[in-house]
């Protein structure tokens, strides 16, 4: 059965089997990083209702859109080290560390990067 579900639908019952024992925090190690994209919005569909009913998530994940709509904090990792913690609107309108403008810029603007030459 497993194998007739699609990528998004596996995803949503992995959520489901989380949920089924009521845990105080879940967390998502790149959600939809294996998904097709037109699947990809459902999955973030279910994680925006789960963050709205309060439950506590901890959300690996390249979906900046996502965590800008859905997080409380944002947390920037490279290289294993914590580059930033801010709210959203800080983090995504002034971050402070040039590590994390760069990871900003080619995520948020791809078309329109600096020359790392």
């Amino acid at each position: 059965m497993p194998a007739q579900l699609s990528g998004g639908q596996q995803q949503r019952v992995a959520i489901a089997r989380a949920l089924a024992s009521s845990p105080q925090i879940i967390l998502f190690d790149e959600p939809t990083s294996a998904l097709d994209p037109e699947m990809i919005g459902e999955v973030l569909q279910v994680m925006k209702t789960l963050a709205h009913s309060g439950i506590t998530m901890v959300v690996v994940t390249h979906e900046m859109q996502f965590a800008r709509e859905i997080a409380d904090r944002v947390v920037f990792i490279d290289g294993g080290d914590i580059l930033e913690v801010a709210p959203p609107a800080e983090f995504f309108a002034r971050p402070q560390h040039a590590r994390t403008r760069r990871f900003l810029q080619k995520v948020l603007d791809p078309l329109h990067q600096e020359s790392e030459a």
